[in-house]
């Protein structure tokens, strides 16, 4: 079932086209699922990824960590995300580098579909399985240079209501005094165990934010600075999250875990640049993917692990794969 969401989101489709995309999209999809292996995302313990594997390059696998054992699907995404039995896969809609928003059941199959503007960068889902979020860039390409702009999308699977189309719209308090300015731009979204509540990143006027939020008050504030793409953990009591090497993105990143209660970062043990919306393991491990080439980033790829108070070293968890989700 597709589904239009309000202008904010849609991208313009070529009226004389889009059927055609459509149509082709749809096919290619039924030709790799038949060929597929059957998943179920709900078994606890296992670990939903998108694969860089030759082979299966972009198909969401679902991987045992401790045997290495890979089921690999006939659906194909930019990122994934999956909890609950809910997930949401980022994906191109036709050739010409339109794409779309796909919710899935427990299975992987498709339940609804949305254009998106921009490109696919980051997505999550609440752990009952039921808000999905989804960041896509507008402009540019990348954090690093610091001209580009970003979209949020919030959309409630159950309901199929949306919840934010666009963050900016907001009431902003920075440092504890209303804000408003034309450079306000957020991604990143985690959200919290009551629906409700979320965490984002801000930036404005050269500095990033974590922000907390309200979806039904419609209110954002900042919490802590030089705070990207934050990770609510399993017991909402910690974000894990990438800081910019002397608050600069062009020196890269350094993942770390910031306490909400005190907010106090923690760097974690590793040391090259991550730039990923880090996830969680379980309470005590996050993970995160590494090109294995830093000039080739979207080739092939490994989701590590690392610990979250900091201490240890980091190691493979899962090869030829990125864009985690622990299934719990």
């Amino acid at each position: 079932m597709r589904k239009i969401l309000s202008t904010s989101i849609v991208a313009a489709l070529l009226a004389g086209g889009a059927g055609v995309y459509i149509h082709e999209a749809a096919h290619r999809n039924d030709a790799e699922a038949a060929a597929a292996e059957q998943v179920d995302i709900t078994g606890p313990g296992q670990i939903l990824v998108r694969s860089t594997a030759d082979g299966s390059m972009g198909h969401v696998a679902l991987v045992d960590p401790k045997t290495g054992q890979r089921k690999v699907s006939g659906v194909s995404c930019n990122r994934v995300y999956a909890a609950a039995g809910t997930g949401i896969c980022l994906r191109p809609d036709g050739p010409l580098s339109t794409y779309q928003i796909a919710i899935l059941d427990r299975n992987l199959k498709e339940r609804d579909a949305y254009p998106m503007v921009g490109v696919p960068n980051r997505a999550r889902v609440s752990d009952d399985g039921r808000v999905v979020t989804w960041t896509a860039f507008v402009t540019g390409d990348s954090y690093n240079g610091g001209q580009f702009s970003t979209r949020v999308g919030v959309l409630d699977a159950e309901s199929g209501d949306v919840l934010a189309d666009t963050l900016e719209t907001y009431a902003l308090t920075r440092d504890g005094k209303p804000y408003q300015a034309a450079d306000v731009n957020y991604w990143g979204v985690t959200v919290a165990k009551d629906d409700r509540t979320f965490y984002a990143t801000m930036s404005t006027a050269g500095h990033r934010y974590l922000v907390q939020g309200d979806f039904t008050a419609r209110t954002v504030r900042t919490l802590a600075e030089n705070v990207e793409c934050p990770s609510l953990s399993p017991d909402g009591t910690r974000i894990a999250f990438k800081q910019a090497v002397d608050g600069d993105p062009v020196k890269g990143w350094r993942p770390a875990v910031l306490d909400l209660a005190t907010l106090h970062p923690t760097v974690l043990a590793e040391t090259r640049s991550v730039d990923d919306q880090i996830a969680w393991l379980d309470d005590r491990t996050v993970m995160y993917a590494l090109p294995r080439d830093s000039n080739r980033a979207g080739d092939h790829a490994d989701v590590w692990r690392a610990n979250a108070d900091g201490s240890g070293s980091t190691s493979v968890l899962v090869a030829d794969a990125e864009s985690p989700a622990a299934i719990r």
